[in-house]
């Protein structure tokens, strides 16, 4: 399940992951609030984070996953990835070459400045 957080600037589209992440997530939820923010934005930030609860994506939100990174290159501004779960980090360090943005991890412990980050004006 992804869930859209509230309280960040209409410039980041802000997510948490919980449960098993499915295709129909990210058709459902993700990609409209990624072009809700593209229409008022020549460029957005994603801050995402794994809930407690989260146990995986399913294949196709895998997919999904690489597509929505891709689909708009140049309109990324910052990434803040906020996670313990290892494959995840292991994953946004192996494949850092293609995300076509600054992107920093942050523990868990560490989520107040990981939304201080993505906000800054710098």
């Amino acid at each position: 399940m992804i869930e859209i957080l509230k309280n960040f600037p209409d410039n980041v589209v802000a997510i948490s992951c919980g449960g098993q992440v499915t295709k129909e997530d990210y058709e459902e939820v993700l990609v409209p609030a990624i072009l809700k923010a593209l229409k008022g934005h020549d460029k957005v930030r994603l801050f995402y984070e794994t809930s407690v609860n989260f146990t995986g994506y399913d294949p196709g939100a895998i997919w999904e996953d690489m597509k929505v990174g891709l689909e708009h290159p140049t309109r990324w501004e910052r990434a803040a990835v906020v996670t313990d779960v290892d494959w995840i980090v292991q994953t946004v360090r192996l494949f850092s070459f293609l995300i076509p943005c600054p992107t920093k991890i942050f523990p868990p412990s560490e989520e107040s400045q990981a939304r201080s980050w993505i906000i800054a004006t710098n």
